[in-house]
């Protein structure tokens, strides 16, 4: 008797899901120094889930326009064939698709400084192991096609110049929606990244993709699971810190815990540059406030007095509050955003309010934010 094997899941990592943009649209109002975007797409025939606190793969392509700019620079045509990351294709395909032609690579940089014709003495010198620091300074702001300028004497084939770059990566974006509350679609929350270096405008690879080349392709995605989940108990209170695009996985809990009904009270720190313009999703959030959904909101603005004012400073201000949900009431707490600055200062002002509202030692408040995160009750999501 023959025995039915499983078949095979028709999306994976490996063959993502073709997703279609529906939904572009700025969240910044005018005066802002960002461009900060809410992205819909739709998953319609998809047949997959995901969870709220999960993030989404992206598979980007490069900017067509720089890859015809390196394609001049090294003297090529584009249809040479080369030997890609993802296979053989023509040297156009494997710019565009399958390498990163923005950042360079140590072999890249080697190569440069072995070739140059009236040598790369700087390059040369910081490529030294212990002058990496040095090394990282003086790569910012420049990509590839900045090296091809400056040493137009190099002489690439196809191949070669291929075999220096490394495979273009698929970016994570958290995911800010509720299949509950929107159903065959997934959101974004994202920072278009657009800056100026060297006289030449730079553009983020996905970002810009999403925001100035994805309305009539497919967006090819796949979700990422992750631990930064709601509490099992429904009635248990919950503390979110996301200033700027870490309000996104925030956004995706306040559908899922509306959808589903929960009674668990909902405390939301957010913060940006200017209330004016930088308020992401203001209708929602004040609505949800004035029906008594969102049971505390409290919000920074960095740039709209001479005191700047941060998430972290917002959370002092209210400590004897959070200790008591906290300790009293077995909240869950948790950050998403910037790990650099924002989550260790998020961080430091939890720990001096568990110090000071519980009358602890530094070793006791040590130990009962590492029972917080045994229990699973202090999560972050930064990057």
């Amino acid at each position: 008797m023959a025995i039915d094997t499983p078949a095979a899941p028709r999306y994976t990592r490996n063959n993502p899901f073709p997703a279609k943009l529906a939904v572009n649209r700025r969240l910044c109002g005018e005066g802002s120094e960002k461009d900060t975007r809410h992205f819909e797409l739709d998953l319609t025939g998809w047949g997959l889930n995901y969870e709220v606190g999960d993030s989404m793969t992206v598979w980007p392509t490069n900017d067509p326009a720089l890859v015809d700019e390196i394609i001049q620079k090294i003297g090529a045509k584009g249809d040479e064939r080369v030997k890609g990351p993802n296979g053989d294709t023509s040297l156009r395909e494997a710019l565009f698709w399958d390498c990163r032609i923005t950042q360079t690579t140590p072999r890249f940089l080697k190569t440069i400084a072995e070739r140059a014709v009236n040598g790369a003495p700087l390059l040369s010198e910081l490529l030294k192991p212990e002058r990496k620091q040095d090394l990282d300074a003086y790569l910012w702001g420049m990509e590839v096609v900045d090296f091809l300028i400056e040493h137009p004497s190099i002489v690439w084939t196809p191949q070669d110049f291929v075999n220096m770059l490394a495979k273009l990566v698929p970016r994570l974006y958290s995911i800010s929606s509720s299949l509950k509350a929107h159903r065959d679609q997934v959101h974004f929350t994202i920072d278009v990244v657009h800056y100026e270096s060297r006289g030449r405008m730079r553009k983020g690879v996905c970002s810009t993709f999403l925001a100035e080349r994805a309305q009539n392709v497919p967006v090819p995605v796949f979700p990422n699971a992750s631990k930064f989940r709601l509490p099992e108990d429904e009635n248990t209170p919950i503390i979110m810190v996301g200033p700027g695009t870490g309000v996104a996985p925030f956004r995706a809990y306040l559908q899922e815990r509306k959808a589903v009904g929960a009674r668990g009270k909902n405390w939301l720190f957010f913060g940006s540059q200017h209330r004016h313009c930088n308020y992401f999703y203001e209708e929602e959030f004040e609505k949800q406030r004035r029906d008594g959904f969102l049971t505390l909101l409290h919000l920074a603005w960095s740039r709209d007095q001479a005191d700047k004012s941060y998430v972290q400073q917002k959370m002092l201000e209210n400590a004897t509050e959070i200790w008591n949900w906290l300790d009293a009431e077995g909240a869950h707490f948790f950050v998403c955003g910037d790990a650099r600055r924002m989550a260790k200062d998020v961080d430091a002002a939890l720990r001096k309010i568990i110090q000071e509202q519980g009358g602890k030692t530094e070793e006791q408040t040590n130990e009962y934010v590492e029972k917080l995160k045994a229990d699973k009750r202090y999560k972050r999501d930064v990057y």
